[in-house]
């Protein structure tokens, strides 16, 4: 069975499950999943629980050791956890049948607890015969980031849970709105923040100025966030990122990658819309889904035909930049030249 994250602790509520399958990218998150389903097992146990951890490191890995875990009990532990962590995602060919082989088994061992941890799988993986059997005979639970729309949501939920909270109002939202701001991409140090505002202040109300004072910067960017931030034209958030990717040094080449990727696709869909094609079958052939495809929608009709050359132009002239050729008009800088053509490609699609 699948089961959401947000779900865990009422499942958990009736007694855990013999078989768990948790797949994302989002440790903190996974480690608190994990750590709740250790102890509703202990729990439920009543006695000494013993755990084994087996980490696949290629295709070598012996998996009759873990097979075999789960059929010898000690003498003074009434239950075992076996937890099997695949930090690649692909177990191989010798995996895929001692996975399907636990998976099948897993109702009969009474006492032995299984959780594999994988990274997040693609469509194909989660197709496969192994991850079919451990979401069939198990719960599967998909771990998804905290998306920076939700992240203010997400702190003030974490504050509430240490009895603390944020003015009401804008100063509320200002003070959540900075505070997302200073850990975005990095939950692991915006649950450290909040433990440390929890040290720091008593209990209750929070002002802006406290969590200024508190909260250190240790945002972590993504370059392909930063396609969300431009197509969405948030003109402030994208140029902060910018900021971010530079002082973590992140290659410019990758960076204007991203964005001449955008534009290139940009192009095309209006060529696809001017020449009579609807938007959904044009957003397909271009492979364009997801949060991207939202953006797009709503982004493209704010666009000319016009625009979209002269930013497609702007791009190739970009690339120069990047790769040590100047060209008149445009900053030398690579960043500087990264930063107009991010800001175009902003104001282009309904920045503000």
């Amino acid at each position: 069975m699948q089961l959401a994250l947000a779900q865990l602790s009422a499942h958990l509520v009736k007694g855990p499950r013999a078989l768990y399958a948790l797949h994302g990218d989002e440790p903190l998150l996974m480690q608190e999943a994990l750590d709740a389903i250790r102890a509703a097992i202990r729990a439920a146990a009543g006695g000494p629980v013993e755990r084994a951890v087996y980490t696949v490191q290629g295709a070598r890995f012996d998996w009759s050791a873990a097979l075999a875990a789960g059929q010898a009990l000690s003498l003074f532990a009434g239950q075992q956890i076996i937890e099997i962590r695949i930090p690649s995602g692909k177990p191989g060919k010798d995996g895929s049948g001692a996975l399907q082989q636990i998976a099948s088994h897993a109702a009969d061992n009474s006492g032995v607890f299984t959780l594999v941890t994988l990274p997040r799988l693609d469509r194909q993986t989660k197709a496969s015969a192994w991850f079919a059997a451990l979401e069939g005979n198990g719960v599967a639970i998909q771990i998804d980031p905290v998306e920076r729309a939700a992240l203010p949501q997400w702190i003030a939920r974490r504050l509430a849970a240490q009895d603390q909270r944020v003015r009401a109002g804008e100063q509320g939202s200002r003070a959540l709105q900075f505070f997302a701001d200073r850990v975005e991409g990095n939950l692991l140090a915006a649950h450290q923040e909040i433990v440390k505002l929890g040290l720091l202040y008593p209990a209750g109300e929070l002002s802006l100025e406290q969590i200024e004072n508190a909260v250190l910067n240790v945002a972590r960017y993504d370059v392909f966030k930063l396609s969300e931030a431009v197509l969405a034209g948030q003109r402030a958030r994208a140029q902060q990122m910018l900021d971010g990717l530079k002082a973590e040094g992140e290659p410019e080449v990758l960076v204007h990658y991203a964005l001449a990727e955008d534009i290139r696709v940009i192009h095309r869909l209006k060529d696809a819309l001017a020449s009579g094609k609807p938007l959904p079958m044009a957003l397909r052939e271009a492979r364009v889904w997801g949060a991207r495809e939202r953006l797009l929608e709503r982004a493209l009709p704010r666009i000319t035909g016009a625009q979209a050359a002269s930013l497609l132009a702007a791009a190739h002239t970009v690339d120069g930049i990047v790769k040590g050729l100047p060209s008149p008009g445009w900053p030398g800088d690579p960043w500087q030249a990264l930063a107009r053509l991010a800001q175009n490609l902003c104001a282009a699609c309904g920045g503000r």
